[in-house]
């Protein structure tokens, strides 16, 4: 959800397709992407951020923040932000978290008698980015360290991204492995949002593949096919490759 400074507000569309009611709960926190030791994605959260994060947890109010949604209904709900004066010029950020509390499942190795009855109630949490913007807003992306490792039937790749200026760098990664004549031989393209620094890992499929001499060519681009295009910043697309030889 993007929010400028000249509105202040936004809108999120809540649908329920259960067929019971569900229980919405919506609160705010602090929170970016990052990458574990593995190369997987996480949610890092900070209860307390200080003044050096730019967070907008505390100004994100949802109206209403407890609702009840019908089955198949849809309902939306009202973010007003509510900024301190003199903030500086950039892009801050939060978590809305939904929870939806809805229907119940039943413990199974449980015996089946009339005094003993267990079942779980369903609480199902949705995390979504908030960013706000106020005044001119860039960004820009570093790539480095580029690397790959070769496991069994895939390619490994991993590099070190870091992200430029003063808002979130929000992309696509592209991934491309051509054999020795320049003909391509695997493919992969993932979304990518890098709020710091992160280094995250992805996988080409290569089983199948003669052994030999390879490019792996690694790019990142300003295109997202599920964003509006006018909240996307572009940005130069950067490049770089490697060589390597499947046994």
């Amino acid at each position: 959800v993007y929010i400028d400074h000249a509105r202040r507000n936004g809108t999120v569309t809540l649908y329920n397709p259960n067929p019971e009611p569900a229980e919405i709960t919506i609160s705010t926190a602090f929170g970016y992407p990052v990458t574990d030791s593995l190369g997987h994605f996480a949610l890092r959260t900070v209860e307390h951020p200080d003044s050096m994060l730019p967070s907008a947890a505390e100004w994100v109010q949802a109206f209403p923040r407890r609702l009840t949604i019908a089955s198949l209904e849809r309902q939306t709900v009202r973010l007003l932000v509510t900024p301190p004066a003199g903030l500086p010029d950039g892009e801050y950020w939060a978590r809305l978290i939904i929870s939806a509390r809805g229907g119940r499942l039943p413990i199974g190795g449980v015996g089946d008698t009339a005094a003993v009855r267990v079942q779980l109630n369903l609480v199902v949490n949705t995390n979504i980015g908030v960013a706000y913007r106020k005044g001119p807003v860039a960004t820009g992306v570093a790539l480095s360290n580029l690397r790959v490792r070769i496991r069994r039937d895939s390619v490994e790749v991993w590099s070190r991204l870091e992200r430029r200026l003063t808002a979130a760098y929000v992309g696509t990664v592209r991934a491309t492995l051509v054999d020795s004549t320049g003909k391509v031989r695997s493919t992969l393209s993932a979304p990518i949002a890098v709020y710091f620094v992160m280094e995250p890992r992805y996988a080409l499929a290569v089983a199948g593949l003669a052994p030999g001499l390879y490019w792996l060519r690694y790019e990142l681009v300003t295109d997202r096919e599920d964003l509006d295009p006018a909240v996307v910043l572009q940005a130069s697309a950067v490049r770089d490759s490697v060589e390597l030889r499947l046994p």
